[in-house]
């Protein structure tokens, strides 16, 4: 299933975005999705991060060398 989205961009965004398109050879939509998978991922990482890391530092662990060493 797929939805319709409609937004509005400042004229210089709209050109930097299909300047981008041509260049890349994909369509404004696509470029706008993986765009938007992106930011959504990195939302959801830093948010799982912000709740993870006050639990690993209680249990020790304080940097990616704390981790990889006790998982070798």
């Amino acid at each position: 299933m797929r939805t319709t989205l409609t937004i509005s961009l400042p004229e210089d965004l709209s050109k930097d975005l299909d300047s981008f398109a041509e260049a890349t050879g994909r369509s404004r939509s696509q470029i706008v999705q993986e765009s938007l998978r992106r930011q959504l991922a990195s939302t959801q990482f830093h948010s799982l991060r912000r709740q993870l890391v006050p639990k690993a530092r209680a249990a020790g662990f304080y940097t990616d060398d704390d981790v990889f060493r006790e998982i070798s």
